[in-house]
């Protein structure tokens, strides 16, 4: 089902995207304990919101109780991320405190995989937050930060891929920030790396009609 979401949001069917959702809502019996179940749990409504740039959906998402670190950690992410760009940066630390949380016990635990995923999210976070604070140069350097630590490892193959890549993000960071040139890079950067993903696309696109208005 975290696959079938997967790939209708980047195949742009929202709708199609949604049942899945919808489908999801109906199982009564989602073990908080079980990898894979809680984890594809935590991701789908997680992508659902932040694929389609629903900040005010990613910050309403509800965690599953008592679940996984690894699965904890993408509710707080997403609820973070979505705070921090509606420019709430209050509440989006309040989630980063979660974060921190989970990456001590994936730490602590010795799984350096799940621990440097999160400390990834962790500092794209932080990275949206500094920015909705008016700390560019700060937020630029979290993001860079996050995106060389993710490039790092192998993603683990249960999973489709991340919620959104923090290359993906340090291209829309540079963006938002007007500097075309460094988030086009940026862009295709993580589309050497995650091929056809639609938020690179869609990023490289706006950058491209913005250049063609531009007069010679």
């Amino acid at each position: 089902m975290d696959y079938l979401i997967y790939a209708n949001l980047q195949l742009g069917r929202e709708q199609e995207a949604a049942q899945v959702l919808d489908d999801l809502r109906k199982i009564t019996d989602l073990s908080p304990k079980y990898f894979k179940v809680v984890y594809a749990a935590s991701a789908m409504p997680a992508r659902y919101a932040i694929e389609r740039r629903k900040w005010d959906e990613a910050a309403k998402l509800g965690p599953i109780s008592n679940a996984l670190p690894q699965a904890a950690a993408i509710t707080a992410w997403s609820r973070a991320v979505g705070f921090a760009r509606d420019k709430h940066a209050g509440p989006a630390r309040t989630e980063i405190e979660k974060l921190k949380s989970a990456y001590e016990q994936m730490r602590t635990a010795g799984d350096q995989y799940w621990a440097t995923q999160i400390h990834v999210q962790l500092n794209s976070a932080l990275a949206w937050i500094n920015y909705a604070e008016g700390k560019t140069d700060e937020a630029i350097k979290l993001m860079r930060a996050a995106a060389d630590e993710e490039d790092a490892v192998e993603k683990l193959p249960v999973t489709p891929g991340a919620i959104m890549p923090a290359r993906e993000q340090l291209g829309d960071l540079l963006l938002e920030l007007g500097n075309t040139k460094e988030a086009l890079k940026e862009f295709n950067s993580a589309l050497a790396q995650t091929p056809k993903r639609r938020g690179a696309l869609t990023g490289s696109a706006r950058i491209a009609a913005m250049e063609s208005k531009r007069p010679d």
